[in-house]
């Protein structure tokens, strides 16, 4: 297994853990002979990283990534003329953490995997790397369409994390110590501690359909505003109710 990465100290890191078996220079060199290529990195650098790899590919090389938005990348891939060998993955197993320490060797196993054709010409290429993930990384794939799976995430994954960014940053503008702030407040504002700039990214690329779920999210704090100003028990207990069932049946 070959990585490349542009941070040397996350390199040898990498190396030192057993995750590669060698270090290449260059994102070229990195690529060569390879027969899968995992393009794992913020989603803009995935884009330049296509356009490099566009018309180079060698013959049955397959080429993937792992990002969390995928109608752009897969419509670049197809752009460069990669229909045949590019196939879109997104594993749901992230979590706030960057960089290889917060690597772990079991993290993919047992996850969903989505998976993005860039059209029938993939067939091939997407069935190498269902085969991946499910007899080496031990994972579940499923194929979607690359613009559903957007639409599907923004509720999913990238509004969870927007508000959590919204709600740390007004709790950080009270001022209140550290220490008073119990397990609610941590466990809601977990991802606030992600990359600012990966996901300003993923905020970005994902525009039209988080925005559609930042108005609902919206709404619905705005409705529960309403209720706890009027004092309308019942309203406030048809809100809250719902929601702590979905909650409940999450963990199932």
């Amino acid at each position: 297994m070959v990585g490349y990465t542009p941070d040397p100290e996350e390199g040898r890191a990498a190396l030192s853990a057993g995750a590669v078996t060698e270090l290449a220079p260059s994102v070229d060199a990195a690529l060569a002979g390879g027969s899968l290529v995992v393009l794992a990195a913020p989603p803009r650098a995935i884009l330049e990283l296509i356009d490099r790899l566009s018309g180079s590919p060698e013959p049955d090389v397959v080429v993937s990534d792992v990002a969390s938005v995928k109608a752009p990348i897969v419509a670049r891939a197809r752009a460069a003329g990669l229909a045949a060998c590019f196939v879109g993955a997104h594993p749901l197993a992230g979590t706030h953490g960057s960089g290889f320490a917060h690597a772990a060797p079991d993290r993919l196993r047992g996850c969903v995997v989505y998976l993005c054709r860039t059209g029938t010409a993939g067939d091939e290429a997407a069935a190498r790397v269902a085969e991946f993930w499910t007899n080496v990384m031990e994972a579940t794939p499923v194929h979607v369409d690359a613009a559903e799976h957007d639409r599907q995430l923004a509720w999913t994954s990238h509004l969870p994390q927007a508000v959590a960014y919204a709600l740390a940053g007004v709790l950080a503008r009270q001022g209140y110590p550290a220490s008073g702030f119990g397990t609610g407040a941590r466990d809601t504002t977990r991802l606030a501690a992600s990359s600012p700039d990966l996901w300003l990214e993923i905020f970005q690329l994902n525009r039209d359909a988080l925005i559609a779920a930042l108005d609902a999210a919206g709404g619905e704090l705005a409705a529960l505003r309403e209720h706890v100003a009027s004092v309308d028990e019942t309203a406030l207990r048809a809100l809250l109710a719902p929601a702590a069932d979905f909650r409940r049946w999450l963990d199932r």
